[in-house]
Parts: structure tokens; sequence; C-alpha cells
């Protein structure tokens, strides 16, 4: 998000949900996030999303 100067506010409105909802997202302490929506957000600001169970 700094890379491309992006707001929380911005990325919600691209993601079509709530500045609510990206605080956490992004907030270290909320673990109840669901994969399709860190892919979402990832899209979002450029990126792709690789998880890996080792």
């Amino acid at each position: 998000m700094k890379a491309g100067n992006m707001s929380r506010k911005r990325l919600a409105e691209r993601m079509k949900t709530s500045r609510s909802q990206i605080s956490r997202l992004l907030g270290p302490n909320d673990g109840n996030v669901t994969i399709a929506t860190l892919q979402r957000a990832a899209r979002m600001v450029g990126r792709t999303l690789r998880l890996e169970l080792i």
C-alpha cells in the first residue's frame, strides 16, 4: 500500500467493502480473515498471495 500510495479508504473502495473491514484485515490482533479476502486485498495492491504449508 505504501509503494502505491494507497490509503485504507481507497483500498476499501476498490474492494467494495468498509474501512473498518480493512482495519480488521490489516490489524495484527485479528486472525479471523479468509484466504479469499487476503487474495482480493493482494490483487488490489498489485500483488499475489502465496500460501505455503511446510
